[in-house]
Order: C-alpha cells, then sequence, then structure tokens
C-alpha cells in the first residue's frame, strides 16, 4: 500500500481498537462514552460493503487524512467483492497553490513564526467553483467516489461518509511530511504547518464539518490507516446528544517539551516512557481533543467539536448565546517535576486578541496546584516600584547578548502548597517554578503566550524558542505589583456550604474572569445541580468518584481526571469511590458574565 515511511513522527502510540479501561484508581488514558452493543464496524471490508450499497458516494474528511493511502485500500476491499470504482479526487477542483496563497497570506501573520489572524472565509474559498461543479457530472460508472477534503461542497445529495482524524494526530503525521496544508503541494516545516492549520486550515474544515454534520450517513475514524473504524451518522448523532445530557471525558494528550517533568510519567503508567518528560497534559483543551465512543469494547474517536456542532445549547445552557460553538474552559496540566521553570510570560487583553488574532475571548488562566515538591513557587506580578523601562531593556539586552537575567529583581515569587490557586488575568506576568503540577484552569485560548525570558534555554530541537518582548509589553499591567499581588492574584478560599460529611469550598477567582472555581470536599457523596450550567471538574485528592447523572449515566473517574457536566445534566451525584476523603474542583461560567467586559466590545 502507499503508506508513507515515516507516515507519524512521535513515541506515543496509536490510541488502541479495543480497550477495556484502566484498573480502579488509575489514570485512563483512553476514555469512552458508552453507545450500546453493535455500533461501531472496523475494517475495510466492511466500511466497502457498505459503499458498494450505493451508485454514487462522498468520502469528505478532515485535514491529515492520508487519501492517496486510504483510496488504495479502499479500492482494493471494493474490487475483491466485485465493484469496480470510478474515483474522483477533489483536490483536482483545487485553485492553483499560487491563488490560495494570496487568500490566505493576510491571516498568516507574516514572518511571525507563531501568530496569525483567524481565517474569516470559508472551505469554498480554496476552490474553483467551475471546476467544483464539474466533478459531478458525466459518470455513469457503476459506483462513482467523489473524494477528499471539502468532497462534500461537489455533491450535496450523495450518500456522505466523513474521515475524521485527532488534532493529535494531525501533528504527527506533518512533523513525519505526511500530510501537507489545505491546497499546498508539499509539506512545510512542522511549526509553520501547525501555524496555518490553527489560523487557516482548522476554521475553513470546522465551518465545513458543522455544515455537513446533519447530512453524515457514516463516520470513520482515520488515525489508524490500515484498520479504520466508523459507525452510522445517526447513531453519532444520538450518542453526541446523549453524551450532552450526562457527563463525558475528552481523551487527553501528552507532550514533552524543554521544561517539562517527571510527574506524568511516574502517576500514568500506560503512557510511554522513552521521552525526556511531559511537559504538558491536554486534559480538556477543547480545539484539539477529542472524545470517544465505545460498543462491545471497541473505540471510535471523533473530534470534540462534533459536540458543539450538535448540542452546544445543552452543552452551554445559559452562556450558551455568548459562546456558541466555543467550549469557553480549558483543563490541562504543566508539569515541571524535576523539569524547569516555565518561560517568563503574559496573555494579550481583550481588545488586543480580538483585533490581532480575531479571537473571541482572551486567555485568561488560574494555576491551581495540584501536586507539589516543598519549596516550590510560581512567578506571579512585579515587584513593588518596578521600572518598566529597566526591565524591558535587562530582557532585551539577554535576548540580544544572551545573557541571564535576574527575574526575581523585577516579578515577585510566591511559595506554592497543594491546592493553591493563583489567579492570571489577562496582561499579568507569570510563570510556575521548577517542581509543581499545575491543574490550568483557563480560558479556552491556548496558544496566545507572549514569552519574555526564556532562561536561556533551547527547544527539544536544539533552536531557540521565540520571544515575543514587544507584544508583551503592549499587553502588561505594570499596577499588578507588591501587595495587589497578593490581595487580587491570589484566591482567598472560603466556605460556601456545608452538611453531614461534605462541604462546598469558593475559590474566587479575579474580576477579569469570566468564569468561578469552587471546591467539593466529601467524605461519602455530594449531589449538586448544574443551575444552567456546564460543569467542568478534576479529581484533586483521593482515589476517584463514581458519578451518577439524572440522565442514568454511572461512570468512574479517578485521580486527577478531568470531566464534564453539560449544563442539560441537570442534576448529580459525585460517589466517594475509595476510602480517603475526596476533592474535586469545579470550573463554571459567572452567572451574568460575558466572555469580555462590556466596556471593551466596541473597540
Amino acid at each position: 500500500m502507499s503508506l508513507p515511511t515515516p507516515w507519524r513522527k512521535t513515541s506515543q502510540d496509536l490510541a488502541p481498537l479495543t480497550w477495556q479501561g484502566t484498573p480502579p484508581g488509575i489514570y485512563d488514558p483512553y476514555p469512552a462514552f458508552p453507545i450500546g452493543s453493535g455500533k461501531i464496524g472496523v475494517g475495510y471490508a466492511a466500511l466497502a460493503e457498505w459503499i458498494a450499497q450505493h451508485r454514487r458516494v462522498v468520502i469528505d474528511g478532515y485535514g491529515g487524512v492520508l487519501w492517496d493511502d486510504l483510496r488504495e485500500r479502499l479500492d482494493v476491499a471494493l474490487r475483491s467483492q466485485g465493484v469496480a470504482a470510478s474515483w474522483v479526487d477533489v483536490a483536482n477542483a483545487f485553485l492553483p497553490e499560487e491563488v490560495v496563497w494570496q487568500r490566505i497570506e493576510p491571516f498568516l501573520g507574516g514572518d511571525d513564526p507563531i501568530f496569525g489572524t483567524r481565517f474569516t472565509g470559508s472551505l469554498r474559498d480554496f476552490f474553483d467553483a467551475d471546476r467544483l461543479a464539474a466533478l459531478s457530472n458525466g459518470d455513469t460508472a457503476p459506483l462513482t467516489i467523489i473524494y477528499g477534503c471539502g468532497a462534500a461542497l461537489a455533491d450535496a445529495d450523495a450518500p456522505l461518509v466523513y474521515v475524521d482524524v485527532p488534532k493529535n494526530e494531525i501533528q504527527f503525521r506533518s512533523r513525519a511530511g505526511s500530510v501537507t496544508n489545505l491546497g499546498a503541494r508539499q509539506p512545510a516545516d512542522p511549526k509553520a504547518m501547525y501555524k496555518r492549520f490553527y489560523f487557516v486550515d482548522w476554521p475553513a474544515l470546522n465551518g465545513h464539518k458543522a455544515d455537513v454534520l446533519p447530512r453524515v450517513a457514516l463516520i470513520v475514524d482515520g488515525q489508524r490507516p490500515e484498520q479504520p473504524v466508523f459507525m452510522a451518522g445517526d447513531d453519532l448523532r444520538i450518542g453526541l446528544t446523549a453524551m450532552s445530557h450526562n457527563a463525558f471525558r475528552v481523551r487527553p494528550w501528552f507532550e514533552p517539551g524543554p521544561w517539562g517533568g517527571q510527574w506524568c510519567k511516574a502517576h500514568i503508567p500506560d503512557l510511554p516512557k522513552d521521552v525526556p518528560n511531559y511537559a504538558w497534559s491536554f486534559e480538556l483543551i477543547s480545539p484539539e481533543n477529542g472524545l470517544m465512543f465505545e460498543s462491545d469494547d471497541r473505540l471510535l474517536e471523533v473530534s470534540f467539536d462534533c459536540l458543539m456542532y450538535q448540542a452546544y445549547e445543552a452543552v452551554l445552557g445559559e452562556c450558551a448565546a455568548r459562546f456558541g460553538y466555543e467550549f469557553p474552559i480549558r483543563f490541562d496540566f504543566l508539569d515541571t517535576f524535576d523539569g524547569g521553570n516555565l518561560s517568563v510570560q503574559c496573555h494579550p487583553r481583550p481588545a488586543y486578541i480580538r483585533q490581532h488574532f480575531g479571537e473571541t475571548f482572551t486567555q485568561d488562566e488560574t494555576y491551581y496546584i495540584l501536586d507539589c515538591n516543598p519549596g516550590a513557587q510560581v512567578y506571579l506580578g512585579f515587584k513593588n516600584g518596578v521600572d518598566a523601562d529597566e526591565f524591558r531593556a535587562a530582557l532585551e539586552q539577554s535576548f540580544h547578548e544572551a545573557t541571564p537575567v535576574d527575574i526575581e529583581r523585577f516579578v515577585q515569587t510566591l511559595p506554592a502548597h497543594e491546592h493553591d490557586l493563583f489567579l492570571i488575568p489577562n496582561g499579568t506576568i507569570h510563570c510556575s517554578g521548577v517542581d509543581n503540577l499545575v491543574l490550568e484552569i483557563s480560558a479556552t485560548p491556548y496558544i496566545f503566550t507572549f514569552k519574555m525570558y526564556d532562561w536561556m534555554r533551547l527547544d527539544l530541537e536544539g533552536r531557540p524558542r521565540p520571544l515575543n518582548i514587544a507584544r508583551a509589553f503592549e499587553n502588561l499591567y505594570f499596577e499588578r505589583q507588591g501587595d495587589v499581588v497578593e490581595r487580587e492574584l491570589v484566591s482567598h478560599p472560603y466556605m460556601l456550604s456545608e452538611g453531614d460529611g461534605w462541604r462546598i469550598v469558593h475559590l474566587p477567582t479575579h474580576r477579569e474572569h469570566f468564569y468561578d472555581v469552587h471546591r467539593y470536599e466529601f467524605d461519602k457523596c455530594i449531589e449538586a445541580a448544574t443551575d444552567g450550567m456546564c460543569h467542568i471538574m478534576s479529581v484533586v485528592e483521593g482515589e476517584g468518584v463514581i458519578l451518577e447523572t439524572e440522565g442514568g449515566l454511572r461512570q468512574r473517574f479517578n485521580y486527577a481526571e478531568t470531566f464534564v457536566v453539560p449544563a442539560a445534566a441537570n442534576r448529580y451525584r459525585l460517589i466517594n469511590a475509595g476510602t480517603k476523603p475526596v476533592k474535586v474542583v469545579k470550573a463554571f461560567v459567572k452567572a451574568g458574565q460575558g466572555p469580555w467586559r462590556c466596556d471593551e466590545v466596541a473597540m
């Protein structure tokens, strides 16, 4: 077959075809939502059997599908069943690469290595309209298959097969050079490809996926090119609706980094150990995570956004009108155990991120300390009386002359303890120090980090990491210094309510944060209502919990796992699954709060 060699570059294993979960108390890297028996098919022979029942079929899919390999394998399977298909590649209707470049270049940020602006066009903008229309004309073969990214644009009536690929696998494939950006002839540098994915390809493909999801007849998980799994589109939509009224956990994924630590390797047995560290765990970063369904122990993954396209109002409840398809809150781990400090950084103000990057809300963050070693600390806010010009001069000198900066002359350090919550609204200077396992509870935007100082460090490829000093100084709030830091940037918990063996603790966030944080602490169980809001939770102490929803779902979540209870679940119960007391942290959108301040909407 025509599978490129190599076709993915990573030490992480492919998600397994079948999975029965981990033992109680052990972090599960492949969580799945049950959809009943007999729902998931496997292999090209079964896929070909379904396709052969039709005279015309459209096979569309996300960026990152290995189309040549898929066509070759499926054609062999069809021929073995006595069916000779006529294949029509929708890529033949792409505009010339030079024309595509002219259309997308304004969104790519020039020579900026990281940032661009979110694409405002659609997938149709990559195609010649006349050639696209011509693809569906004149073919009299017994079976015609139009295939490729955007194939559904060429035929609105034929049964639609949609091939999805997880975002982490797209990145692994781009690093191996086995895929290209939309309309590109050749792969580029992986970091340049990712920038184009994020700002151009994915917005275009997401809009197209939202449009076609209601007519998908068959959904295919394309992450295992040699062994696809699939299920009926109706079963997908029923599963997504059930998920939106109960609870779910996304499939996390993990990445090494230059500052990464050893906590994840030590506490998650199923992770590959042949990497230097794990810096990040994408516990819930909705633009990049997937959702797994389970039938007869078989797993099928689709992108998180499918859930939002199908049922965003049920998921988000009262804040659905404000956020639409954009899930507002993310949870991720930053692991610096026996690692290094993060870069000294800040995030853009709301008006800045809208004007420069096309995002609808900004990257307001918090650091929840899930675990730490004695002596751990965070860098947060400025020292009292800091001089902005002096600080910038020190940073610029370090950048140009490769000299270290005494960061603690300018930036405060605060001791970190388990269950502390540090508040990092936009424009706040910060970083995690070594020996922390940070649960980052944040607004969903996640790449808009303006690094000012990176401890003279190279990336894992031995190249200097880009700094963004100028952008940082356009966004920093220097008034967040001195006593203001302890008063406004450190959460001061207090008890909201308590009963027999349980209590609810409020960990107040900053006035800039549109989300709030509570913590459930209980010995046996606790009951709660969503009150029209989506609850995002993580088990931060204890062995695990059993979640029971009003809709009848009963599912276990272990220590350090993140899970979501949609607004439409209405009521739920958390039951201690171990012998020690449990703590579960919960984030949710504040009542009456929008994703930006009213006085900035018109800017």
